[in-house]
């Protein structure tokens, strides 16, 4: 053996011989029932736009109880996949387009999409490769992406049978749009700000009278589209007014002054502005009351006419802060500005861009998330479902009842395209399982025109577990459905998690995990998050590249624990090296000992083989349980002193001699050790197997986990 261990010498053959070998696709055994002893996780899809961060190397999680069952003798299945990420991927892409000094406005639907479509192609394979780098033993021969043919079938299945069972509609109602994405998102994909703004106090005249009733608005640009004013039917500085006409400033036009429960007496002035085109509470208030919503913003964030054409022509045109400072400059010269104050208020900002989000009127397809959320409260409360750690049970509980209704149109080319057509004669729409239909079954005509819109990304990645268990080969579903294991980071609970197992539930009668284990967020060595404007990235490649998969794996557990922050460095990484040199040292040393004489065994040797059985119960105790970083702890503890610094130096006099009882229990705690090791440190553990003496030849990654 070399007296050095180089993990580039030695990982890129390892992977390969596991590749050659099929050691990672699992072979179901004849006879066997559909789910007995057997195990099975689907990687979440990382986003083919770009490199993968520190954060996607934390799927070692899932890489050490794979390994685990595997070498327990489960059927072990990890199947690998990869996400469109439509928003994410075509805002990636314009980027790279702005660079060029293009836009996505450049080219057709069609050529835009085959564009994306090579970029993310490209970006898979790279993807790919990183995943192979880390040592993931991941089943590439079932490897999915959510634009697979089969794949969208099913996302078009599951959308026709909402629609039939009456829980997709299309309805008109405000949206989260951003002008600069050119889209709308859900209300979990969207910033909410606390910052210091600006309340404006506006003087509206009375009807008829000398008077004025004052409003308070953070928006003042808007008050172009209000179709009322509203005060609380109890609130007696108003009561006599409520009824009358109020003139709208700059417009002229007549609205009503309204009696509101809503309204909040010690907000302003207690009187509040009501513009159902771009204030979602605004938006219910004009429902109740049957107010006209007039929409003065169009989608490219400017001042457009309303269909009562009563705006100035100066206004149209300008963006929303444009538009501000002239509507306030309007008010100060009508003597109708009162006064300004500053306010604490919350700014609501585009989660990709941090443009500001409009609330905007638009048609979209809506899913009654009400019937499905009760599905997914029960299975937990049922223990159908566990959730690693337990406290995040209260936040789950807590969004799911408050949940609102899922908007899940999307106004990018990159993604499915909905699969539903309007008829140009009757407006009448057709939903289909993705097939156009002939002509309208309501008045005949062939007219029909598609919606442009795509589904939301977490629409399709929802139905993951199952989408990909029946398409990836004939009987994954029956045998590994539910799976057993759904890694991911706490912050995505709400948008992936919950989604998947109310869709789940819905589609298959089954849950579509058992357990939710919620791991670390990757953060610096301070607890900032990484970002490259901060200059604290660790780049999971070149880690890997100066220190070996092995060291990053163990860095990646260490000290971690669900639903917590993990702070990282290279410091701590370039540590673990010492570790993995440690374990080659060892292997080296015992690859230099012969032995020529029987001995007997004794108080050492009864010792360690005491300590290793108590450590072979902790290891399994600890990965049965979800305790990853206790198992890493108590392995290393072990190796380093216990064997090492403990057993090797008491015994070498005994090697030196040559006994066979001595280095015979050595090789034993060691091959134990390597087997204990390997799904945390899969390469160095393999390369050490190979060098030890065995009966027979066989991977690590397949032999028995000791007991």
């Amino acid at each position: 053996m070399e007296k050095q261990y180089k993990p580039q010498d030695h990982e890129e053959k390892i992977y390969s011989l596991w590749e050659k070998s099929a050691c990672f696709t699992p072979r179901l055994r004849s006879g066997q029932a559909p789910g007995e002893k057997s195990f099975c996780i689907i990687l979440p899809p990382p986003n083919a736009n770009a490199d993968l961060h520190l954060g996607h190397a934390m799927y070692i999680i899932e890489d050490i109880l794979v390994r685990y069952h595997r070498m327990k003798g489960d059927i072990t299945l990890w199947l690998p996949s990869s996400d469109h990420a439509g928003i994410e991927t075509q805002y990636v892409f314009e980027k790279n387009l702005a660079k060029e000094g293009k836009s996505r406005f450049d080219y057709s639907r069609e050529d835009l999409y085959q564009q994306i479509w090579d970029f993310v192609q490209n970006n898979k394979k790279h993807m790919q490769n990183q995943l192979r780098r880390m040592g993931f033993s991941l089943d590439w021969s079932r490897e999915k992406f959510t634009l697979d043919p089969d794949v969208v079938k099913i996302v078009y299945k599951t959308f026709k049978k909402l629609y039939d069972d009456g829980l997709v509609y299309r309805g008109q109602r405000l949206v989260n749009y951003c002008t600069s994405c050119g889209t709308s998102f859900s209300d979990l994909e969207i910033n909410h700000l606390d910052v210091e703004g600006k309340l404006w106090f506006v003087k509206y005249p009375i009807k008829d009278s000398k008077a004025f009733i004052s409003i308070a608005t953070t928006r003042p640009e808007t008050m172009l589209g209000d179709t009322a004013v509203a005060v609380h039917p109890q609130d007696l500085r108003y009561k006599k007014l409520i009824g009358k006409t109020i003139i709208l400033p700059i417009t002229n036009r007549e609205i009503p002054l309204i009696a509101e429960a809503g309204v909040d007496p010690k907000f302003g002035t207690g009187v509040v502005k009501i513009t159902p085109a771009h204030d979602e509470n605004d938006w219910e208030v004009g429902q109740r009351h049957k107010l006209e919503s007039l929409q003065i913003i169009n989608f490219s964030g400017k001042i457009q006419q309303t269909k009562i054409n009563d705006l100035p022509a100066d206004l149209i045109g300008l963006a929303v802060a444009e538009a501000r400072k002239k509507v306030l400059e309007k008010l100060t010269n009508l003597g109708l500005l009162e006064k300004e104050t500053t306010h604490h208020m919350v700014l609501v900002k585009c989660y990709k861009c941090n443009s500001t989000i409009q609330p905007l009127p638009l048609p979209q397809w809506f899913v009654k998330t009400k019937p499905l959320s009760q599905l997914a409260v029960k299975a937990v409360k049922d223990k159908k479902i566990q959730i690693i750690p337990k406290r995040f049970e209260k936040v789950y509980y807590g969004w799911l009842e408050n949940i609102h209704d899922w908007n899940i149109s999307r106004q990018v080319v990159w993604g499915i395209r909905i699969p539903a057509w309007k008829c140009a004669d009757c407006e009448n729409w057709i939903v289909t399982d993705g097939a156009e239909p002939p002509k309208c079954p309501k008045c005949n005509s062939t007219k029909l025109e598609q919606d442009p819109d795509t589904f939301d990304t977490w629409f399709s990645s929802g139905q993951w577990p199952f989408a990909t268990l029946q398409t990836a080969k004939l009987g994954d579903f029956d045998y590994f459905y539910p799976t057993s294991v759904l890694d991911t980071m706490w912050d995505i609970l709400f948008f992936w998690v919950v989604r998947m197992i109310m869709l789940g539930i819905y589609a298959t009668g089954k849950i579509p995990f058992k357990v939710v284990y919620l791991h670390s967020r990757v953060t610096d060595k301070r607890g900032q998050k990484m970002s490259k404007s901060k200059a604290n990235v660790i780049n999971p490649t070149e880690m890997i590249d100066k220190y070996g998969a092995d060291s990053l794996r163990l860095s990646l557990v260490f000290g971690t624990s669900p639903g917590t922050d993990l702070r990282m460095s290279e410091d701590k990484i370039r540590g673990f090296r010492n570790f993995t040199n440690k374990l080659w040292n060892i292997g080296r040393f015992i690859s230099l000992q012969s032995a020529n004489r029987a001995g007997s065994q004794n108080e050492d040797d009864l010792k360690i083989l005491k300590s290793l059985k108590l450590l072979i119960t902790k290891t399994t105790d600890n990965l049965e349980n979800y305790r990853f970083s206790q198992a890493a702890q108590d392995l290393y503890q072990f190796v380093w002193h216990e064997l090492a610094d403990i057993y090797i130096e008491k015994i070498k006099d005994r090697l030196k001699n040559g006994d066979l009882t001595a280095l015979s229990t050595l090789r034993h705690v060691f091959s134990t050790c390597l087997k204990l090791l390997h799904p945390f440190v899969p390469f160095i553990t393999e390369v050490l197997w190979e060098k030890l003496p065995k009966e027979k030849e066989e991977l690590l990654t397949t032999s028995t986990w000791p007991s």
